[in-house]
């Protein structure tokens, strides 16, 4: 799933060399992912009122249900 976030985000930013993805579990069915992007490009993967994030959220909640796990994705600035 991280290749995945990865994925999407590259096609948004800009600058898609300094993506960051942290991966942690901090338990057996909660995925946690923490984003790290280029501070100009922050902007563009929150787009108009989070909708791009949203999205992403969206989707990579789907397929975390999908094999029973809760997925969380965090921006960090």
């Amino acid at each position: 799933m991280k290749e995945f976030i990865e994925f999407i985000v590259k096609n948004i930013v800009d600058k898609p060399d300094n993506i960051r993805i942290e991966e942690s579990t901090p338990n057996d069915h909660t995925i946690e992912f923490k984003l790290k992007v280029d501070e100009n490009d922050l902007g563009k993967v929150i787009g108009k009122q989070g909708k791009n994030v949203n999205a992403i959220r969206t989707i990579i909640t789907a397929v975390g249900a999908k094999a029973h796990n809760r997925v969380i994705l965090q921006l960090v600035e």
